[in-house]
Parts: structure tokens; sequence; C-alpha cells
């Protein structure tokens, strides 16, 4: 890969956990800055202390800006942004 190509890649990912951040901000309703939330902060338990309603909430936030369907067999991918990036990066590969 070219270096063009691997700095492309990499303005696109950050440009991604950005808009996964905004979408969990908005979606629900948080007190806080996207810009907070870290790529490896858990948002479930002692992270952003999400619960199971928030989950369901998000997998519709993710699903109406992404356009990527998430099963409830995928919901470990919500662990932290870095996994939902991994996960719509996955499947829009796959499309």
């Amino acid at each position: 890969m070219k270096r063009e190509q691997i700095q492309e890649k990499a303005k696109t990912r950050i440009e991604l956990c950005e808009k996964i951040k905004q979408v969990i901000v908005d979606q629900l309703a948080l007190d806080i800055e996207p810009t907070v939330i870290t790529d490896d902060q858990p948002l479930f338990g002692r992270g952003l202390e999400l619960d199971s309603v928030d989950a369901l909430e998000l997998v519709v936030g993710i699903d109406a800006e992404f356009d990527v369907s998430i099963s409830d067999d995928n919901i470990g991918v919500f662990s932290s942004v870095n996994k939902i990036a991994d996960y719509i990066e996955e499947k829009q590969e796959e499309d």
C-alpha cells in the first residue's frame, strides 16, 4: 500500500470514529461533547455507563447513519467506538 493510500485510510478512519461519537451523543442525548469519548473507551460498565436500552437506541442510530444492519448476535460490537468502526468498515466492504 502506498503512503498516500495509508494516509487516506487513516484519515477516513478518524472521520468515521468522529461520526460514530457524534451519533452516540446525539442518539442517546448525552450531555457531553463527542470529543470526550475516546476510541477505545468502554461504552458500557465503567466507561460511559450505557445500558441495554441505550444499546438498542444506538443500533437504530448506527443503522440509520451508516446503513449497516446489526443483529442481536453482533451487539458485542458496541463495546467501544473502535469496535463499531471495525464493524462498519467490514460491512461496507462486503457491499
